[in-house]
Protein backbone atom coordinates (compact mmCIF):
# COMPACT_ATOMS: atom_id res chain seq x y z
CA UNK A 1 0.00 0.00 0.00
CA UNK A 2 1.47 3.45 -1.26
CA UNK A 3 1.58 6.00 1.37
CA UNK A 4 -0.46 8.21 -0.18
CA UNK A 5 -3.48 5.48 -0.02
CA UNK A 6 -2.93 5.23 3.64
CA UNK A 7 -3.17 8.77 4.24
CA UNK A 8 -6.38 9.40 1.96
CA UNK A 9 -7.98 5.74 4.66
CA UNK A 10 -6.96 8.01 7.93
CA UNK A 11 -8.31 10.60 6.23
CA UNK A 12 -11.11 8.66 5.03
CA UNK A 13 -11.97 7.26 8.87
CA UNK A 14 -11.15 10.55 10.36
CA UNK A 15 -14.05 12.15 8.64
CA UNK A 16 -16.73 9.64 9.43
CA UNK A 17 -15.28 9.79 13.16
CA UNK A 18 -16.07 13.55 13.43
CA UNK A 19 -19.00 13.68 10.61
CA UNK A 20 -16.91 17.07 8.50
CA UNK A 21 -14.37 16.29 6.34
CA UNK A 22 -12.78 20.02 7.30
CA UNK A 23 -12.90 18.89 11.01
CA UNK A 24 -10.83 15.32 9.88
CA UNK A 25 -8.74 17.99 7.67
CA UNK A 26 -7.78 20.14 11.02
CA UNK A 27 -7.18 17.36 12.81
CA UNK A 28 -4.62 15.64 10.59
CA UNK A 29 -3.19 19.03 10.18
CA UNK A 30 -3.71 19.35 6.06
CA UNK A 31 -6.19 21.51 3.76
CA UNK A 32 -9.61 21.15 3.62
CA UNK A 33 -8.75 20.99 0.00
CA UNK A 34 -5.78 18.20 0.45
CA UNK A 35 -8.58 15.90 2.69
CA UNK A 36 -11.23 16.41 -0.59
CA UNK A 37 -8.75 15.29 -3.01
CA UNK A 38 -7.59 12.57 -0.47
CA UNK A 39 -10.93 11.52 0.00
CA UNK A 40 -11.88 12.03 -3.59
CA UNK A 41 -8.98 9.79 -5.15
CA UNK A 42 -9.39 7.11 -2.65
CA UNK A 43 -13.04 6.72 -3.66
CA UNK A 44 -11.87 6.42 -7.50
CA UNK A 45 -9.55 3.83 -6.78
CA UNK A 46 -11.84 1.81 -4.73
CA UNK A 47 -14.73 2.52 -7.21
CA UNK A 48 -17.66 3.16 -5.14
CA UNK A 49 -18.95 6.37 -3.21
CA UNK A 50 -17.92 6.62 0.55
CA UNK A 51 -19.87 9.18 1.75
CA UNK A 52 -23.17 11.13 1.25
CA UNK A 53 -21.86 15.13 1.08
CA UNK A 54 -23.64 18.36 0.72
CA UNK A 55 -22.10 21.25 1.73
CA UNK A 56 -23.74 21.04 5.35
CA UNK A 57 -23.13 17.28 6.25
CA UNK A 58 -21.36 14.25 5.81
CA UNK A 59 -22.80 10.32 5.88
CA UNK A 60 -21.86 6.91 4.99
CA UNK A 61 -22.67 4.99 2.20
CA UNK A 62 -23.56 1.41 3.01
CA UNK A 63 -20.40 0.79 1.02
CA UNK A 64 -18.44 3.48 3.16
CA UNK A 65 -19.64 1.56 6.53
CA UNK A 66 -18.63 -1.72 5.16
CA UNK A 67 -14.94 -0.48 4.16
CA UNK A 68 -14.76 1.73 7.21
CA UNK A 69 -15.43 -1.87 9.60
CA UNK A 70 -13.08 -3.41 7.82
CA UNK A 71 -10.22 -0.45 7.97
CA UNK A 72 -10.67 0.37 11.67
CA UNK A 73 -8.65 -3.08 12.83
CA UNK A 74 -5.52 -2.15 10.36
CA UNK A 75 -5.24 1.17 10.89
CA UNK A 76 -5.25 0.96 14.56
CA UNK A 77 -2.57 -1.55 14.37
CA UNK A 78 -0.95 1.22 12.72
CA UNK A 79 -1.15 3.09 14.78
CA UNK A 80 0.28 1.64 17.53
CA UNK A 81 2.66 0.62 15.49
CA UNK A 82 3.31 4.16 14.48
CA UNK A 83 3.34 5.15 18.55
CA UNK A 84 6.03 2.13 19.05
CA UNK A 85 8.36 3.60 16.58
CA UNK A 86 8.27 6.83 17.87
CA UNK A 87 8.35 5.71 21.21
CA UNK A 88 11.18 3.94 20.69
CA UNK A 89 13.21 6.90 18.74
CA UNK A 90 12.38 9.25 22.02
CA UNK A 91 12.94 6.69 24.71
CA UNK A 92 17.04 5.94 25.82
CA UNK A 93 16.23 1.81 26.43
CA UNK A 94 16.17 -0.97 24.20
CA UNK A 95 19.18 -2.58 22.61
CA UNK A 96 21.95 -1.01 21.30
CA UNK A 97 24.58 -2.65 18.74
CA UNK A 98 28.30 -1.32 19.14
CA UNK A 99 30.73 -2.68 17.08
CA UNK A 100 34.82 -1.53 17.92
CA UNK A 101 38.21 -2.80 17.51
CA UNK A 102 39.48 -5.05 19.78
CA UNK A 103 42.94 -3.06 20.32
CA UNK A 104 41.13 0.11 21.56
CA UNK A 105 38.35 -1.17 23.39
CA UNK A 106 39.47 -2.08 26.76
CA UNK A 107 41.29 1.82 26.94
CA UNK A 108 38.93 3.67 25.05
CA UNK A 109 36.07 2.12 24.33
CA UNK A 110 34.85 0.45 27.40
CA UNK A 111 34.87 3.77 29.32
CA UNK A 112 32.16 5.15 27.66
CA UNK A 113 29.97 1.77 27.54
CA UNK A 114 30.48 1.46 31.05
CA UNK A 115 29.13 5.40 32.05
CA UNK A 116 26.62 5.00 29.32
CA UNK A 117 25.33 1.71 31.24
CA UNK A 118 25.24 4.03 34.09
CA UNK A 119 23.54 6.80 32.85
CA UNK A 120 20.70 4.49 30.91
CA UNK A 121 20.25 1.04 33.09
CA UNK A 122 17.45 0.19 30.13
CA UNK A 123 19.69 -0.20 27.67
CA UNK A 124 20.90 -3.39 26.55
CA UNK A 125 24.10 -2.80 24.86
CA UNK A 126 25.60 -6.16 22.25
CA UNK A 127 29.01 -5.19 21.88
CA UNK A 128 31.11 -7.16 19.25
CA UNK A 129 35.25 -7.00 18.99
CA UNK A 130 36.86 -7.10 15.39
CA UNK A 131 39.58 -5.31 14.73
CA UNK A 132 38.79 -5.90 11.14
CA UNK A 133 36.49 -3.92 8.57
CA UNK A 134 33.05 -5.10 8.74
CA UNK A 135 29.94 -4.30 6.68
CA UNK A 136 28.12 -2.44 9.24
CA UNK A 137 24.50 -2.68 7.09
CA UNK A 138 24.92 -6.60 7.42
CA UNK A 139 26.12 -6.38 10.92
CA UNK A 140 23.18 -4.45 11.92
CA UNK A 141 25.31 -1.82 13.76
CA UNK A 142 23.88 1.14 15.30
CA UNK A 143 27.07 2.72 16.65
CA UNK A 144 30.49 1.83 15.55
CA UNK A 145 34.14 2.86 16.08
CA UNK A 146 37.28 2.63 13.53
CA UNK A 147 40.36 3.20 14.14
CA UNK A 148 43.12 4.38 11.15
CA UNK A 149 41.13 5.97 8.17
CA UNK A 150 37.57 6.62 8.34
CA UNK A 151 35.17 4.57 7.65
CA UNK A 152 33.71 4.27 3.79
CA UNK A 153 30.35 2.96 2.40
CA UNK A 154 27.92 5.51 3.25
CA UNK A 155 27.90 6.19 6.69
CA UNK A 156 28.33 9.27 8.94
CA UNK A 157 31.99 9.41 10.83
CA UNK A 158 33.10 11.64 13.18
CA UNK A 159 36.84 11.66 14.19
CA UNK A 160 37.18 11.62 17.85
CA UNK A 161 41.36 11.59 18.27
CA UNK A 162 44.68 11.37 16.77
CA UNK A 163 46.28 8.24 16.95
CA UNK A 164 50.02 9.19 17.49
CA UNK A 165 52.28 6.30 16.92
CA UNK A 166 55.50 5.73 19.22
CA UNK A 167 58.45 4.11 18.66
CA UNK A 168 59.24 2.96 22.51
CA UNK A 169 60.93 0.79 24.80
CA UNK A 170 62.09 0.30 28.11
CA UNK A 171 65.00 2.04 29.69
CA UNK A 172 66.62 -1.35 30.36
CA UNK A 173 66.43 -2.47 26.82
CA UNK A 174 68.12 1.17 25.79
CA UNK A 175 70.54 0.72 28.07
CA UNK A 176 71.55 -2.91 26.54
CA UNK A 177 70.59 -2.21 22.97
CA UNK A 178 71.20 1.43 22.33
CA UNK A 179 68.70 4.05 21.36
CA UNK A 180 68.51 4.66 17.50
CA UNK A 181 68.65 8.14 16.51
CA UNK A 182 68.16 7.54 12.98
CA UNK A 183 64.87 5.51 11.35
CA UNK A 184 67.51 3.27 9.71
CA UNK A 185 69.13 2.82 13.31
CA UNK A 186 65.95 0.26 14.02
CA UNK A 187 67.57 -1.99 11.44
CA UNK A 188 69.77 -3.06 14.54
CA UNK A 189 67.29 -3.65 17.07
CA UNK A 190 64.99 -6.40 17.78
CA UNK A 191 61.19 -4.80 16.94
CA UNK A 192 58.10 -6.04 17.90
CA UNK A 193 55.54 -5.95 15.23
CA UNK A 194 51.59 -6.20 14.76
CA UNK A 195 49.65 -8.35 12.04
CA UNK A 196 47.23 -6.81 9.68
CA UNK A 197 43.92 -8.34 11.02
CA UNK A 198 42.69 -8.67 7.20
CA UNK A 199 45.86 -10.13 6.00
CA UNK A 200 48.11 -11.45 8.04
CA UNK A 201 51.47 -10.06 7.31
CA UNK A 202 53.31 -7.94 9.59
CA UNK A 203 52.37 -3.79 9.21
CA UNK A 204 55.22 -1.48 8.14
CA UNK A 205 56.05 0.96 10.73
CA UNK A 206 55.39 4.33 9.77
CA UNK A 207 57.17 7.42 10.00
CA UNK A 208 56.28 11.66 9.60
CA UNK A 209 59.03 12.51 7.50
CA UNK A 210 58.53 16.22 6.44
CA UNK A 211 55.71 16.61 4.99
CA UNK A 212 55.05 12.79 3.95
CA UNK A 213 54.00 9.81 5.84
CA UNK A 214 56.75 7.21 5.09
CA UNK A 215 56.54 3.12 5.79
CA UNK A 216 59.68 1.22 6.68
CA UNK A 217 59.10 -2.61 6.09
CA UNK A 218 60.72 -3.43 9.53
CA UNK A 219 60.95 -7.49 10.49
CA UNK A 220 59.58 -8.65 13.45
CA UNK A 221 61.73 -10.39 16.12
CA UNK A 222 58.49 -10.81 18.07
CA UNK A 223 54.84 -10.87 15.87
CA UNK A 224 51.23 -11.07 17.17
CA UNK A 225 47.98 -9.92 16.31
CA UNK A 226 47.35 -8.59 19.80
CA UNK A 227 48.18 -5.18 20.63
CA UNK A 228 47.68 -5.76 24.34
CA UNK A 229 50.35 -8.61 24.34
CA UNK A 230 52.87 -6.89 21.89
CA UNK A 231 52.60 -3.99 24.45
CA UNK A 232 53.40 -6.37 27.29
CA UNK A 233 56.31 -7.69 25.21
CA UNK A 234 57.91 -4.59 25.21
CA UNK A 235 57.29 -3.68 28.56
CA UNK A 236 59.09 -6.78 29.25
CA UNK A 237 62.18 -5.26 27.43
CA UNK A 238 62.35 -8.30 24.39
CA UNK A 239 61.67 -5.85 21.95
CA UNK A 240 61.54 -2.30 20.60
CA UNK A 241 58.24 -1.28 19.51
CA UNK A 242 55.77 1.35 17.76
CA UNK A 243 53.07 1.47 19.88
CA UNK A 244 49.67 3.26 19.37
CA UNK A 245 49.93 6.43 21.47
CA UNK A 246 46.78 5.70 23.56
CA UNK A 247 48.51 2.59 24.98
CA UNK A 248 51.88 3.92 24.81
CA UNK A 249 51.45 7.19 26.29
CA UNK A 250 50.44 5.81 30.05
CA UNK A 251 53.44 3.83 29.83
CA UNK A 252 55.61 6.97 29.30
CA UNK A 253 53.94 9.08 32.09
CA UNK A 254 54.96 6.64 34.73
CA UNK A 255 58.50 6.32 33.20
CA UNK A 256 57.82 2.42 32.66
CA UNK A 257 58.37 2.97 28.40
CA UNK A 258 60.83 6.01 26.78
CA UNK A 259 59.85 7.25 23.42
CA UNK A 260 62.48 7.16 21.01
CA UNK A 261 62.76 8.88 17.37
CA UNK A 262 60.13 11.47 18.39
CA UNK A 263 61.07 13.59 15.40
CA UNK A 264 59.32 10.92 13.20
CA UNK A 265 55.75 10.82 15.08
CA UNK A 266 52.94 10.85 12.42
CA UNK A 267 49.36 11.53 13.34
CA UNK A 268 47.76 10.76 10.18
CA UNK A 269 45.53 8.17 11.84
CA UNK A 270 42.11 8.49 14.21
CA UNK A 271 39.60 7.02 15.90
CA UNK A 272 36.37 7.25 14.26
CA UNK A 273 32.67 6.86 15.83
CA UNK A 274 30.18 6.22 12.84
CA UNK A 275 26.77 5.60 12.06
CA UNK A 276 23.85 5.42 9.44
CA UNK A 277 21.82 8.75 9.43
CA UNK A 278 21.83 11.82 11.76
CA UNK A 279 17.62 12.32 11.28
CA UNK A 280 16.62 8.42 12.09
CA UNK A 281 18.50 7.85 14.87
CA UNK A 282 16.57 6.29 18.06
CA UNK A 283 17.32 8.32 21.49
CA UNK A 284 19.80 5.38 23.00
CA UNK A 285 21.62 6.04 19.70
CA UNK A 286 21.95 9.72 19.82
CA UNK A 287 22.41 9.86 23.89
CA UNK A 288 25.39 6.97 23.25
CA UNK A 289 26.92 8.94 20.44
CA UNK A 290 26.70 12.56 22.44
CA UNK A 291 28.52 10.60 24.96
CA UNK A 292 31.46 9.39 23.10
CA UNK A 293 32.38 12.74 21.79
CA UNK A 294 31.97 14.62 25.63
CA UNK A 295 34.29 11.69 26.97
CA UNK A 296 36.68 11.15 23.70
CA UNK A 297 36.99 14.15 21.41
CA UNK A 298 40.39 15.11 21.69
CA UNK A 299 40.83 14.42 25.10
CA UNK A 300 44.87 14.60 25.87
CA UNK A 301 45.49 11.67 28.00
CA UNK A 302 44.94 9.67 24.66
CA UNK A 303 48.68 11.23 23.31
CA UNK A 304 51.78 12.55 24.25
CA UNK A 305 52.08 16.27 23.53
CA UNK A 306 55.56 17.68 22.57
CA UNK A 307 56.66 18.74 26.09
CA UNK A 308 56.14 15.45 27.65
CA UNK A 309 58.00 13.96 24.22
CA UNK A 310 60.90 16.07 25.28
CA UNK A 311 60.81 15.24 29.28
CA UNK A 312 60.89 11.88 28.50
CA UNK A 313 63.50 11.56 25.51
CA UNK A 314 66.65 10.59 27.57
CA UNK A 315 70.17 11.39 26.44
CA UNK A 316 70.61 8.45 24.08
CA UNK A 317 72.21 5.55 25.74
CA UNK A 318 75.30 3.27 24.37
CA UNK A 319 74.77 -0.18 24.29
CA UNK A 320 76.55 -1.87 27.21
CA UNK A 321 79.93 -3.51 26.77
CA UNK A 322 80.03 -7.71 26.93
CA UNK A 323 84.03 -6.90 27.49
Amino acid sequence: MAINELRAIATFAKAAELGSLRQAASAQGITPQAASLALGQLESHLGVRLFHRTTRSLSLTEEGRQFLDAAQPGLATLQRAVHGARRGREEIAGPLRITAPRSMMLEVIWPVVDEFVRRYPLVEPDVQLDDRIGNWVEDRVDVGFRSGYPPEGGVIARRLLWLQLVVCATPGYLARHGTPMRIEDLAQHRCSGFRHPATGKPMPWEFQVGEDIVAHAIPPAFCTNDIELEARAVLGGHAIGQLVGVTAAPLVRSGQLVPVLTGFIPRHLGLYVYYGSRAAQPARVRAFIDLAVEMLADQPVFSLGAQELAGAQRKPRRRQSTA
